[in-house]
């Protein structure tokens, strides 16, 4: 199982992280051998993964990523215009709409007011605000330049989101045309197939192998209604979790990769994801080792992580960032490591991921449109395809009698 941990560090470092571990205890008993103490300690259900790269609200929070993004917007302006950190903490919660995170701001003032850093008292809201979030503060509140990170990390969850809300509205009308198709399958094979089934039977014919099929469907969902609830149902909750299971979301990665666009889609938002992460973090004065750890968590989906992990071990052991990414072109293309690799060269690797995380950006939103073109003619010749075997199933044993008159 996994455990989302805030540590305390012995230099009075706060630490947030995905542990995965076989209890509690064993969580506990890993800090201890680090010299950290445990702050704060809650069970993850599911993973992050596919569906997280949608940016979806989370229901356990009822925040939202715009609500995220406008607290850090508002608060980097109220910082710049010369508002204390507690005064501008004050205001934002007057005006925020949403009562719990109204709830949580009234609490960071009141621990800035007490005279907690303000990192820290995000860091007790890990469900709230991303460790990278929390890093970027930190990194602002060591240099002096607050209100600047708190406008890089907004411009970073802005322009994720951005993205995210792209490759969702490309795959909206997909998804409805398929659930309106299955829907009027429904329909025709409980209501028009048995009609027609009946006919056939009175008429003693030997029907066609599509036929028989589409009749035995027919049959089978008007026969057995409880059971074909319950198949329906173990097919949603069954895709759920496939949808929130590591193995499963690793599984759907793993086959849209190899499908030709919706593979270089998938490849690129996650390599911009990675390189936005990295490029704000070290832009903000976070230590490389430290920026790939949080990145790591920031990518979410294993099957990218894992080369973020092979960088993190080689960067250790003294080798250039770019080698593990030349590594694993598969995941992240070549131009990722080639560009990094550029970075080390020039003593310039913050601004080269930036350029990196835009250029990707860019080529995602210009493939989604490719993407709703090419799956308009798709859908329409699925359409027809479904719509033509039902027809000729349903005509053939008409023609077959009229044959025998």
């Amino acid at each position: 199982m996994w455990f989302l941990v805030t540590l305390k560090k012995a230099d009075g470092a706060h630490d947030v992280r995905k542990i995965e571990a076989d209890s509690r205890f064993a969580v506990y008993e890993l800090a201890k051998k680090e010299d950290a103490t445990v702050l704060a300690l809650e069970e993850v259900h599911g993973t992050r993964g596919f569906l997280d790269f949608f940016d979806r609200i989370e229901l356990t929070s009822g925040i939202s990523a715009t609500d995220r993004i406008l607290f850090a917007k508002n608060l980097a302006a109220m910082l710049r215009a010369g508002l204390p950190l507690a005064r501008a903490l004050s205001v934002l919660a007057r005006q925020t709409p949403n009562a719990y995170l109204k709830r949580i701001i009234t609490e960071l003032g009141k621990g800035v007011g007490e005279g907690s850093a303000f990192h820290s008292a995000l860091a007790a809201h890990p469900k709230v605000f991303s460790r990278l979030f929390i890093a970027m503060v930190r990194a602002g509140e060591e240099s002096g330049g607050l209100a600047g990170a708190l406008t890089v990390v907004a411009q970073q969850m802005e322009n994720a989101h951005r993205l995210a809300k792209k490759v969702r509205g490309a795959m909206i009308y997909p998804a409805i045309i398929l659930c309106t198709i299955v829907i009027i399958a429904a329909l025709m094979l409980v209501y028009v197939v048995p009609t027609l089934s009946d006919t056939f039977a009175s008429l003693h014919v030997q029907l066609p192998l599509a036929t028989r099929i589409i009749v035995g469907i027919s049959g089978f969902l008007t026969g057995n209604a409880l059971l074909a609830g319950i198949v329906f149902v173990a097919l949603v909750l069954g895709g759920v979790w496939v949808f929130r299971s590591e193995r499963g979301i690793t599984i759907v990665l793993r086959v849209g990769l190899r499908i030709p666009v919706i593979g270089d889609i998938i490849r690129e938002t996650y390599s911009a994801r990675a390189a936005r992460s990295m490029a704000s973090l070290l832009s903000s004065g976070v230590d490389m080792l430290s920026a790939i750890s949080i990145a790591k968590e920031v990518v979410g989906a294993r099957v990218f992580s894992d080369t973020l992990a092979s960088a993190e071990v080689l960067v250790k052991k003294g080798e250039p960032l770019s080698a593990a990414f030349a590594a694993h072109t598969k995941l992240y293309p070549p131009l990722f490591s080639e560009m990094i690799m550029v970075g080390e060269e020039t003593g310039g690797v913050a601004p080269m991921l930036q350029q990196v995380a835009e250029y990707y950006e860019g080529s995602v939103e210009e493939k989604t449109k490719d993407l709703s073109t090419i799956i308009e003619p798709v859908l329409m010749l699925i359409i027809g395809a479904a719509v033509g075997v039902f027809a000729i199933a349903m005509i053939m044993p008409i023609y077959s009698i009229t044959a025998e008159l």
